[in-house]
């Protein structure tokens, strides 16, 4: 019964249109449901029951007593005036110029190309921008907008331009429009300078590049500071060896021009001259120490030699100390002769480079020393002030051979102790060791011509050697002995005499 109403209804529909209010009733609805009737309303027709745009789709065919059901879609509501969004007249056209009337606007938003319409819940929560006519319909502010959202990714890390004089936190004093930002760099303290120059300098003793150093100065350096660059490099120095102490002149040499000027380096001795009371403290022979340096840099045209040749009227006007006259006069000794030549080996020629009969002699002389004044300690430090480490087995030769000629029990026990300690401290290494008192072994021969005894007080030695526990296994078992000579009388110590004399014997 409920079909045959919903077909009059249809054909009907030409003629008389169903009032909106009428059309979105439960009844209605529910006949919809059933027939399924369900449609897009457009903007330009509601669609009568001729009309092309408002055509009644044919009921559903019923199987078995029940009624096959269509997805549902979604259909245009009617406002809230309660009439259809296309306020039709009662013939069912369009109140202006019927189905080909533009269509309208609902809430100021146009509808899309192809008529349909998304509900109004569905356009509140939309980011889609609302200017369809122009712009490119993308989400405003980049979605980065809206109540309750946190803004673009990577927005936090920005600065916020805008700042709330209402905040708890705004200090109007730092927040001031009229500051200027400047870039100010802090001066360093000649204590933290030499701090950053200490371990360019340790390290130039290692690799000896001075090109590295001035690299590294340029980094670390300003202007106030360059004429600190010589007395840290002197001050340094001094707690060194000759061989550093050589090294740092050259540095000196090389800077000169490129990072220090011949003032710079004037101001530097000054410096040391004046501090010279406290350097004498932890090193007793600063003053000679620093007129080395200030001869050396005279005869490397770094400073002028008025620097050093003052007369004892002007340094009296000077009022300078004791210890500054010293190393002034020391200077102006060493640069009296007109030939500066001698004053490249003013810190003494390096241990590599001398000659091996120069470093022997001094061996000996070490030797010599300590048999007289018996102090260890100096001659490990003579031995290290020869800087030859690679050499150490002529210094074990030569103490054997020193304790063979002696003939004395007394410098056998003053060498023994000396090797002992030697070894102890690890100055000569173990292969130093052995390496001399092999040379000693093959050397036996020879030293026997001007020692006859001399394998008995090598027996002796090295049993008062092993004793001490330094020797190695190797150096006991190599120990020569020289064999019993053999008589004639025992048959191969002369000729054998023949079976016939001649007459004449």
């Amino acid at each position: 019964m409920e079909v045959e109403s919903n077909n009059k209804r249809a054909t009907n529909g030409g003629r008389h249109s169903t009032p909106p209010a009428e059309s979105d009733s439960k009844e209605s609805s529910v006949e919809r449901e059933l027939n399924g009737e369900i449609e897009a309303v457009e903007l330009n027709g509601s669609g009568g029951g001729g009309h092309s745009n408002g055509h009644i789709k044919k009921p559903l065919p019923v199987e078995d007593g029940r009624i096959k059901r269509k997805a549902k879609r979604l259909i245009q509501r009617q406002n809230s005036s309660g009439g259809s969004p296309n306020q039709t007249n009662g013939n069912g056209a369009a109140a202006a110029g019927g189905a080909s009337a533009m269509p309208l606007a609902i809430n100021g938003i146009l509808p899309s190309p192809g008529g349909y319409v998304v509900p109004h819940r569905r356009w509140k929560n939309s980011r889609r921008s609302r200017n369809l006519n122009r712009g490119r319909g993308l989400p405003k502010k980049g979605g980065g907008g809206g109540k309750g959202v946190w803004g673009l990714p990577g927005s936090e890390a920005l600065a916020e331009v805008y700042e709330d004089e209402n905040d708890p936190n705004y200090d109007s004093e730092c927040n001031d429009r009229n500051v200027e930002l400047r870039e100010v760099i802090t001066e360093v303290t000649p204590e933290e300078f030499f701090k950053l120059a200490e371990p360019i300098v340790l390290e130039y003793y290692e690799h000896g590049d001075p090109h590295e150093v001035a690299l590294s100065f340029d980094e670390i350096l300003q202007g106030p500071m360059r004429e600190h660059i010589t007395s840290i490099l002197v001050e340094i120095a001094m707690d060194h060896k000759d061989s550093q102490r050589e090294m740092t002149s050259v540095l000196i040499s090389d800077l000169y021009g490129r990072v220090i000027t011949g003032k710079d380096i004037e101001k530097g001795f000054n410096m040391l001259l004046a501090n010279l009371p406290d350097l004498v403290l932890d090193t007793p022979e600063a003053p000679i120490m620093l007129g080395n340096f200030m001869a050396r840099a005279v005869a490397d045209d770094c400073i002028p030699p008025k620097f050093v040749t003052k007369s004892a009227e002007e340094l009296k006007l000077l009022e300078l100390g004791e210890h500054a006259e010293q190393a002034l006069r020391r200077a102006d000794s060493l640069i009296y002769k007109q030939v500066w030549a001698h004053l490249d080996n003013v810190w003494g020629m390096g241990g590599p480079l001398r000659p091996v009969k120069t470093i022997t002699k001094q061996m000996e002389l070490l030797l010599k020393e300590y048999l007289s004044s018996r102090d260890v300690a100096e001659a490990q430090r003579c031995l290290r002030a020869l800087e030859v480490p690679h050499y150490h087995h002529e210094l074990v030769y030569e103490a054997i051979v020193m304790t063979l000629e002696s003939l004395s029990q007394t410098t056998e026990e003053a060498m023994c102790e000396l090797l002992k300690q030697l070894d102890l401290t690890c100055l000569v290494l173990p292969a130093g060791m052995e390496q001399g008192f092999l040379r000693a072994f093959d050397d036996m021969a020879d030293i026997v011509l001007d020692v006859p005894l001399a394998y008995i007080i090598l027996d002796r030695f090295v049993e008062r050697c092993n004793r001490a526990g330094f020797l190695t296994d190797k150096i006991i078992n190599n120990v020569p002995s020289r064999g019993r000579k053999r008589f004639v009388s025992e048959g191969d110590g002369g000729h054998v005499k023949p079976a016939t004399l001649p007459m004449r014997d």
